[in-house]
């Protein structure tokens, strides 16, 4: 765990056996090991002194926050968010860079799937699954994150697990994946990627089409939203009426997007109710979709970046229907 005190240095405490794994830098934290026989709950309470207003990770085990309120009775807590998020929320042009490394590396993927070669009628979900991973990581990611494959009835579950259903013809197959890309010289956690396409194994019929075509021109209005000084809960807006004037309303059951960069998932959330400003810098996914419980499912998902023009999409992977019959 990393202790960040306002009024002095950071510490950074770490079990002896995985001390080797940290390159230490005075200039950011002092090492602290601790040892087996120590309690490493007690080397943090006495790090944190008589401070009370204390921020702990989003990510943070339960076990560790529950023996922390033992250890500190008197201290209140919030999410380390509240504090990190605004900061994180805006990029600079590296890490636009680094974002739109991993957007164009997954693109590439993406491409790959459109053109056929990565095959899907008769292999099961996760066969497909592994196949985007090996691509993902043979286009420069480092690791990663997620590669949903949802085939027929389970693509009406936006975040399907693939297992073990085998691909057939005439199906909608959702293909949400995403990792993390470090650039030349970094050796940091990288910077995400996230992209969905869905395709079509074999000619689509009226509904499916119909349907395609309200979450196409609902993405893309969406995009064409995004601007410095507009609310957040605005491109969820625009994204929503179009897929409500088509009559899939109820179909559309999540919000319209999040941000990300060096996690997969950050702020600012695009979403209803949401009043917050987008600010040139912001990164962020716009990902309508429409789910018909145990028939079908679809999403279109880029991450595009809010700049003093407008809008910069970093995905540019076909948007259009493709249908794949092999």
């Amino acid at each position: 765990m990393l202790v960040v005190p306002v009024d002095d240095e950071a510490t950074l405490v770490v079990p002896r056996l995985e001390a080797p794994r940290v390159r230490a830098d005075d200039r950011l934290f002092e090492l602290r090991p601790w040892e087996e026989t120590e309690d490493p709950v007690a080397l943090l309470a006495g790090l944190v002194g008589a401070r009370r207003r204390l921020a702990i990770s989003d990510r943070a085990w339960a076990a560790l926050l529950l023996s922390l309120q033992r250890a500190l009775p008197s201290a209140s807590w919030r999410p380390a968010s509240s504090v990190l998020g605004r900061l994180r929320e805006v990029k600079d042009s590296e890490e636009i860079a680094a974002l739109a490394a991993a957007s164009s590396a997954a693109d590439r993927v993406a491409a790959a799937l459109h053109a056929g070669e990565i095959p899907l009628i008769g292999r099961s979900e996760a066969e497909v699954s592994a196949e985007i991973g090996r691509r993902l990581l043979a286009e420069g990611h480092h690791r990663v994150n997620f590669a949903i494959v949802a085939s027929g009835p389970n693509a009406a579950s936006p975040h399907h697990e693939p297992g073990s259903r085998v691909i057939r013809e005439r199906e909608t197959v959702v293909c949400d994946f995403g990792g993390s890309l470090r650039l030349e010289g970094d050796d940091g956690p990288g910077y995400c990627s996230d992209i969905t396409r869905t395709v079509l194994t074999g000619p689509p019929d009226q509904e499916v089409a119909e349907a395609y075509g309200a979450l196409q021109r609902a993405q893309a209005a969406a995009v064409a939203g995004v601007a410095p000084g507009v609310a957040c809960e605005e491109i969820d807006h625009l994204a929503r009426r179009a897929i409500d004037a088509a009559g899939w309303g109820e179909c559309f059951v999540h919000r319209t997007g999040h941000g990300i960069g060096i996690e997969e998932h950050e702020a600012p959330w695009i979403v209803a109710g949401n009043e917050e400003l987008i600010r040139e810098g912001n990164a962020f996914s716009v990902e309508p979709g429409i789910y018909v419980p145990e028939r079908f499912g679809m999403r279109i998902e880029d991450i595009v970046v809010a700049t003093a023009d407008g809008v910069r999409p970093l995905n540019l992977a076909d948007h259009d229907l493709v249908v794949l019959e092999a």
